[in-house]
């Protein structure tokens, strides 16, 4: 990223540098305490909860956990070398499915590179050739005429791409190919929506091999498939200044910040999305320890393809544990929920009582312990998700879509979602056509871009 950066200061000091992509001056305090909410997931080490992203977003931030930061790293090799560098059938009993996902092994090479490690020895060549087996087999999926689909998501294949890029790993140009058709003919990739984290992360993946040059014969590809995904994402912004919603803007920043195309539109929307996110962040409404470890590389000016060449003696401020405050006794306030299940019979309403703050998980506990409504999740790290309501599992390609009624689509695919008072959250099965979907339309396109589809985590 060295000659990104020296390239944009002489930009700027031709009077372009307004036209870049800048998220500075942000107020420290809100970033601490950003910080502070993925220290507790720093104490949750079984295999299921370890994430990787939380260290990335860490190194990458301007915030440090000391000798935390050390013993997570230090956990996540155990664990994962243990999971992917045993046979798929151990003595323990354990399966193949307890092994992690395409990715959560490129993620977890995106940690080893934020420690400055570039991944080799007998080991690390065998996590390699893992994940780009995983990649040969979804390009088979895609199909030699491009009429199939990913097994996980195209979020996930450019993810793998980028991970392999910043080790100066170099996949074969058909497996790059498959990515840039899919943002050639968009609706391969995104159907009729543009999925701003999907086109973020091949985006960043692009910009990796044109800084590492590690596939010469696609470069003028790769050049206009950039322009094509900056123009994509800028046109997704919202009035209020978001990329799609409000979760998905920090990976469109990620990009953004590292475009080597300024422009007036560049500078002026991201001008506009840092004032969306600092209101986001004096609201608090950065919860989720995934979406956290995307969002504070942003807050330092970094994004996941500064991993190229990862600066790991930057001074980070030491983070504190938040101090505790007593919530004053007051009587809590009830609000009336409605939950409706629709594509099922027969049919399902019932009114629920919580008090108010209350995530949809407590919603859908309290309905499931007063009534007939059932319900199952599956863990992932981002918080548990979906996957059976009254007995309805979401099939191949499926996925349980929350709605506020009447129509007004969640923005997270999780449960750790506060219901609006006197509103009605309304469950039905909506068929996903393609993994990339839209984060901006439909609520679970973030998760399942990023995480959940096809056991992700």
């Amino acid at each position: 990223m060295g000659h990104l950066r020296a390239l944009l200061f002489l930009l700027g000091g031709l009077g372009a540098l307004a036209h870049i992509c800048e998220i500075t001056e942000v107020d420290s305090t809100l970033v601490e305490r950003l910080g502070q909410r993925l220290l507790p997931w720093m104490d949750r080490l079984s295999p299921e909860q370890l994430n990787p992203s939380i260290y990335v977003g860490l190194r990458l931030s301007s915030l440090q956990a000391g000798a935390k930061e050390a013993h997570y790293l230090h956990s996540l090799k155990l664990s994962y070398q243990q999971s992917l560098l045993r046979p798929a059938s151990s003595k323990d009993g354990s399966d193949s499915e307890a092994k992690p996902s395409m990715g959560q092994l490129a993620l977890y090479l995106l940690a080893l590179r934020a420690n400055c490690e570039f991944v080799g020895g007998h080991k690390g060549d065998r996590l390699v050739s893992q994940l780009k087996r995983f990649l040969e087999d979804e390009k088979g999926a895609i199909g030699h005429n491009h009429q199939g689909h990913p097994r996980t998501s195209y979020y996930q294949y450019g993810l793998g791409i980028l991970a392999l890029c910043v080790h100066q790993k170099r996949v074969h140009d058909s497996v790059v190919g498959k990515l840039l058709y899919a943002v050639e003919h968009e609706r391969h990739l995104l159907q009729d929506r543009v999925s701003v984290d999907t086109m973020a992360m091949a985006g960043m993946a692009f910009s990796c091999l044109e800084l590492s040059n590690l596939n010469p014969n696609q470069r003028n590809r790769i050049n206009l498939a950039l322009r094509r995904v900056q123009e994509k994402i800028l046109k997704a912004q919202t009035p209020e200044g978001y990329f799609g919603n409000v979760y998905s803007t920090p990976l469109a920043l990620q990009l953004l910040m590292g475009s080597l195309r300024p422009t007036v539109e560049l500078g002026t929307a991201c001008l506009k999305a840092k004032a969306a996110l600092q209101a986001s962040l004096q609201h608090k409404t950065f919860q989720n320890p995934l979406m956290i470890s995307q969002l504070l590389p942003v807050l330092n000016q970094k994004s996941y393809v500064d991993l190229i060449s990862p600066d790991c003696q930057a001074p980070r401020a030491l983070l504190e544990p938040a101090t505790e405050i007593l919530p004053q006794t007051h009587v809590p306030e009830f609000i009336d929920v409605t939950l409706e299940v629709s594509g099922i019979t027969p049919s399902y309403r019932h009114s629920v009582s919580v008090p108010a703050g209350s995530s949809l998980e407590d919603v859908l506990k309290n309905a499931q312990e007063h009534g007939r409504f059932r319900y199952r999740t599956q863990a992932s790290l981002s918080g548990p998700f979906l996957t059976s309501v009254l007995g309805k599992k979401a099939g191949e390609r499926e996925f349980w879509q929350v709605l506020q009624a009447p129509d007004t689509p969640l923005q997270q695919a999780f449960l750790s979602i506060s219901p609006v008072i006197g509103q009605t959250v309304k469950d039905h099965l909506s068929p996903l056509l393609l993994s990339g979907t839209s984060s901006g339309h439909l609520p679970c396109a973030r998760g399942l871009d990023q995480v959940l589809y096809r056991r992700y985590c």
